[in-house]
């Protein structure tokens, strides 16, 4: 049936939506509530074309997410699409939302990247296409703020429930309150029907509040044990006042702390490793726990766990986890292989136990995380799924307090994900707790406070706080020094990434003094053929790339990404760097049709693997960019850098390093398209931001502002140009000196400048001796050396040296032809004896 048949078809009860997603298993004794899905049926309904989202808001144990269960289940048939949203964390939620994207027929968020993939979604959405009906379920969102700017709007109808009144607010809502007595008794007899008479469950209702939680867990209760009502309200009784006694009840609901209470005593009777295992699993997140987190533990963990035996006996370990599900203490879900216990029941729990058991059932959940990571890889995005899972119980479980080296790693791990999935900020805030935790603990010298220190080093750089990044790098890496010895393990990784820190200084010189060293000593320690040691040779490549050296860091960018591909487990973003860098030295060597070949290998790589919002990923799309545009491919690199640049100043501000290489990128696009006003407003605004994040004297800086110079001559403004390559120059002469091609490609456009001001004379003298300069470095033949050479030519002819010119042309097309083809716009442009201008694209270092 198409989508437009489904659209026109009758919406009957027991017609399925098209697309159902997500939503959690129907709860067979579910009850009552009638008033209220209908009130809120009527209400959501009334919102035809414009919805107002509805947020369904009660404390802990009311229900609210089973009234909401219910009424996707109960209402699913008039709608076309109905998808579930778990909206406490707001992180996820957007991957929630980006998931959709392959029901509404559009690009998988894999292919486009999440936010676009979001973007996508609330615009179908909005225009109803291809679904008019849909409904949209946000589960325990805490704080409007987090959620607001992917609510979608439209035809169809969004469900919210929170815990939060500030909802009240922002969106109708619709209060969920305890169970009418009628709906407590008829749940307590659905629930154990056998158990209680209309009688017994009045006087339990009464008792427990009508509080839908823990009813269920005395409905649970009265099911597994037949305990009869009157024995069942001794214990409830004396329970309370004991749990009021001991001034435990004050932050929650009393009869939810005395209905769990007696489910915890009897199950402690029946079985007590399952009280064991549920004490354990207070000291999760909320959030789903995995399965497999309970497992047999390897040996080096099992010493010291307390659920060792346990968990080593898969029968005992099956029956622990279903009594507990049957005495609805935690909530299995056999779809997803999970576990997951209401917070509620998570803090009373957690309240009965002294502070040395709390601390021993905390160690005990580090000990089942950290043993749970230990197979993955935290570079391998295979594994990055497993990694999202454990993350959410990183924090709830205070792993950052522990002291074990094990649990440690473990938590460093949880980092490296992180920043490898391109989550920088996520990774920064966790390991900046961490570290100052650490540093409390066990001293500035303890080797994983260095080795975390190395971690947030690496994390500051990639959002682009190269000051911050420089000054820890160096005091760590002196430091490891001293404490752990030049050749350690963390010293070469350490000592590695701070060649990037010098990179990003500008100190292309001393970056390149200190990754031949390290380079030297990874090949010493690690062995010539390890992954390790390709990384320090790729980065090798990146100085002398910056220093212009671009044969030598071709030979050693190609050895780098062989070494980086072979093996069975590869590093996928250690490979993605290696291509990347490849595909940028070719082209910057002058085979752009090559560049573009290896580009487009590349980047379909990083979508497939890390995804297209990865910040590698994006960094390849802006190096495809270039080539293609080099290449002659204009309208494609425009369309690329376009949504390079959309994709990262979204993600990262328009000040980071990433948003403003992209910006550069759009600019010189944009201008060799003729939009020259877009551009020119694009880099006035960029050259600022070059010189607050890189410094005024920093060769980025210069390359910005030689842009900036030549949209200034092209649009009539060849004095403010000449004044600010003349600046630019003696800057790129002092940092880089003129032999640098940096250097070359100001002198060029220098030298155009002098010529659009009548000053030929200076402008074939310039001219000549950077021609010539060109020729020693990059060959007679790079696009580089025919650009200078047909600019030197058109310079000729205006000062009456006729046949030299024309001898410099001929050869120099030739060239052209030759290099890119008679085809292509630089043969053309020189052909028709018209200037050529070179730009700057700062590359990722």
């Amino acid at each position: 049936m198409s989508v437009a048949d489904s659209l026109s078809s009758p919406r009957l009860p027991g017609r399925q939506p098209q697309v159902w997603g997500r939503i959690p298993q129907r709860n067979k004794n579910f009850t009552g509530r009638e008033e209220l899905l209908e009130r809120l049926h009527d209400t959501i309904g009334s919102d035809v074309t414009a919805v107002v989202p509805h947020a369904l808001h009660g404390f802990g144990g009311v229900g609210k997410t089973q009234v909401t269960i219910e009424y996707a289940y109960r209402y699913g048939h008039e709608y076309d699409l109905v998808w579930w949203i778990p909206a406490d964390q707001p992180i996820l939620v957007r991957s929630a939302l980006a998931a959709l994207a392959p029901h509404l027929g559009l690009p998988n968020a894999t292919a486009t990247g999440i936010e676009d993939a979001v973007t996508a979604v609330l615009d179908a959405l909005r225009r109803g296409k291809p679904y008019e009906k849909w409904l949209l379920i946000f589960d325990n969102a805490d704080r409007p703020e987090d959620i607001q700017d992917v609510l979608p709007h439209g035809p169809g109808h969004v469900l919210i429930t929170s815990r939060n009144h500030a909802w009240q607010g922002v969106v109708d809502t619709v209060a969920v309150d305890v169970f009418t007595r009628e709906e407590s008794i008829e749940f307590l007899r659905k629930r154990a029907p056998r158990t209680f008479t209309v009688e017994d469950a009045d006087r339990l209702a009464e008792e427990l509040g009508d509080l839908p939680l823990a009813l269920e867990q005395a409905g649970a209760l009265q099911a597994e044990t037949a305990m009869s009502v009157d024995e069942y309200l001794r214990l409830l009784k004396e329970r309370a006042t004991q749990l009021l006694d001991a001034n435990k009840a004050a932050d929650y609901p009393l009869s939810v702390t005395a209905a769990w209470s007696l489910s915890v005593a009897q199950i402690a009777q029946r079985l007590p490793e399952a009280l064991e295992l549920l004490h354990c699993c207070a000291f999760f997140g909320p959030e789903p726990i995995p399965r497999d987190v309970f497992s047999m533990l390897p040996e080096e963990f099992a010493a010291d766990s307390r659920l060792a035996r346990l968990l080593a006996d898969p029968i005992l370990l099956s029956k622990t986890i279903r009594e507990l599900g049957r005495f609805a203490l935690v909530r299995i879900d056999s779809e997803s292989r999970t576990l997951q216990v209401h917070r509620l029941v998570q803090a009373l729990l957690r309240a009965e136990l002294t502070e040395e058991e709390r601390r021993s059932f905390r160690h005990e959940v580090h000990l089942l995380l950290a043993a749970a990571e230990a197979p993955l890889r935290s570079e391998d995005n295979a594994d990055w799924p497993r990694y999202a899972e454990l993350l959410a119980h990183v924090t709830p479980a205070e792993v950052a307090v522990c002291r074990d080296e094990r649990i440690r790693k473990f938590a460093l791990n949880i980092v490296r994900y992180l920043y490898s999935s391109g989550q920088y900020q996520s990774a920064r805030d966790l390991v900046q707790g961490m570290v100052t935790q650490w540093k409390s603990d066990s001293g500035d010298n303890n080797w994983l406070v260095l080795v975390g220190q190395r971690h947030l080093g690496t994390v500051l750089r990639e959002l682009g706080d190269y000051r911050r990044s420089f000054e820890l790098n160096r005091v760590t890496l002196d430091r490891m020094r001293h404490v752990l010895g030049r050749d350690h393990e963390e010293t070469l990784l350490l000592s590695n990434s701070f060649g990037g820190d010098l990179r990003q200084r500008g100190d292309f010189a001393d970056a390149l003094k200190h990754d031949i060293e390290s380079l030297s000593r990874h090949r010493q320690v690690f062995g010539p053929d390890h992954r390790r040691t390709a990384r320090a040779m790729n980065n090798l490549a990146v100085d002398y790339m910056l220093l212009g050296d671009y044969a030598k860091a071709h030979e050693l960018q190609q050895d780098a990404y062989n070494l980086q591909r072979r093996g069975v487990r590869l590093d996928k973003q250690a490979v993605l760097i290696a291509w990347t860098n490849l595909a940028r030295v070719v082209r910057l060597r002058g085979n752009y049709f090559a560049a573009c070949d290896i580009g487009e290998d590349a980047y379909e790589f990083g979508i497939q693997e890390l995804g297209a919002d990865h910040p590698w990923t994006l960094r390849t799309a802006n190096d495809l960019s270039i080539a293609k545009r080099r290449a002659g491919q204009i309208d494609e690199a425009y369309e690329l850098a376009r949504q390079t640049y959309s994709r990262v100043e979204r993600r990262f501000g328009r000040d980071h390093p990433d948003a403003l290489a992209a910006a550069t990128c759009l600019a010189n696009v944009q201008r060799t398209r003729g939009e020259l006003s877009e551009a020119l407003e694009l880099l006035r605004d960029s050259a600022e931001r070059f010189a607050r994040t890189y410094g005024r004297n920093h060769p980025f800086t210069f390359g910005s502002e030689l842009n900036l110079a030549l949209l200034l001559r092209v649009t009539g403004k060849a004095t403010e140009a000449r004044a600010l390559n003349e600046k630019c120059l003696a800057g790129f002469d002092v940092s880089l000196s003129r032999k640098h091609p940096y250097s070359l490609t100001c002198a060029i456009n220098l030298a155009s400048d002098l010529a659009e001001l009548g000053e030929v004379a200076l402008a074939c003298e310039l001219g000549d001796a950077t021609l010539e300069m060109l020729r020693d470095l990059l060959g007679a033949a790079h696009p580089l050396t025919l650009a200078c050479a047909t600019n030197l030519a058109i310079d000729m002819r205006a000062l009456g040296e006729v046949r030299r010119a024309e001898e410099l042309l001929t050869d120099t097309i030739t060239r052209y032809e030759r290099v890119l083809g008679p085809g292509h716009p630089d043969t053309e442009v020189a052909r028709s004896n018209r200037r050529l201008d070179f730009d700057f694209d700062p590359p990722a270092v």
